[in-house]
């Protein structure tokens, strides 16, 4: 069973319940949906002040909440013999060259067929820092391929866990977006918040309840209809690369949710470079790995 005691700051006084809990969980690595927070509620596992509230309750300014979450993990992650791209493994950790399609970590009502899953069964520990979600320390959106590093302890989690915080983990990415890039290389530093009607989007807004989010970009090729990127995330906002990307009205190819284009057959999105330094020999390692096939078959057509 996990317990979180959570107390309301000042400037989440009058959010909703529900609303402020997914924050919360999202930034505890739990990832927990709306669905099962508001579950949780009414089943009383949420309460204020010793009593069961609802998932609708305006919360107030020092309010104390109690969260009571049931480890079942047991019963939910099961070993399943998915092969992986093990790049790299010693004691501590782990660099896996994701596939795109294969989502990274279960969460209710997908417990199966995950990257955890794949973990499981080729791995006899892991971290257990976040009962829910072992071994992984970041993640990349199921679409996404390329480089994410796994956790075998917890010593390691927390070593890796600091680096990725304090922003020094080192990540470039390989995108193709629509449309020519006008500049050869450029930094976009826009704050990113959840929309505020499509409550799965994230989006570039100002005001209340929106984080800071800065991305550099070099364009390494182009064409009159499309370009190749790189991409650098200074910062580690939910879909803060195709958040921003769509900003500019480049949105990356293959994108359903922020860009409305079918000219690639995924996401046209690879972690093609992580760099990090190692949480017990404090030596720096980094890892790069090929891009995908489909990506040099539709870069060797671009005119």
């Amino acid at each position: 069973m996990q317990e979180y005691n959570f107390k309301v700051l000042y400037q989440d006084s009058g959010r909703r319940l529900d609303l402020l809990l997914m924050d919360f969980f999202r930034q505890e690595n739990l990832g927990l949906s709306r669905t099962f927070i508001q579950k949780l509620i009414q089943e009383g596992k949420i309460t204020l002040r010793g009593l069961k509230t609802k998932a609708n309750y305006k919360v107030k300014a020092d309010e104390e909440l109690k969260i009571i979450i049931e480890d079942k993990k047991s019963d939910l992650f099961h070993p399943e013999d998915i092969p992986l791209n093990i790049v790299y493994e010693d004691l501590d950790l782990a660099v896996i060259n994701k596939p795109a399609g294969l989502v990274v970590h279960p969460a209710p009502g997908n417990y199966t067929h995950t990257l955890v899953n794949a973990l499981l069964n080729h791995f006899s520990k892991l971290s257990d820092i976040n009962p829910y979600r072992p071994g992984i320390v970041h993640r990349l959106d199921k679409d996404t391929s390329g480089l994410l590093v796994v956790a075998k302890n917890n010593p390691a989690h927390l070593g890796l866990t600091q680096q990725f915080s304090s922003h020094t983990i080192k990540r470039k990415y390989i995108a193709i977006v629509k449309g020519a890039m006008e500049f050869d290389e450029h930094v976009i530093e826009m704050p990113i918040g959840r929309h505020l009607h499509k409550r799965k989007n994230m989006t570039v807004r100002f005001g209340k309840n929106t984080k800071y989010a800065k991305t550099y970009y070099r364009t390494l090729r182009r064409s009159q209809d499309f370009s190749l990127l790189e991409l650098v995330p200074f910062t580690g906002r939910t879909h803060q690369l195709r958040v921003h990307m769509a900003f500019l009205a480049h949105p990356i190819l293959g994108d359903v949710k922020y860009g409305k284009n079918n000219a690639f057959i995924r996401l046209a999105l690879h972690a093609q470079y992580l760099g990090f330094v190692h949480p017990r020999t404090e030596e720096f390692l980094e890892f790069s790995c090929d891009i995908p096939r489909e990506f040099e078959d539709f870069i060797s057509k671009m005119k």
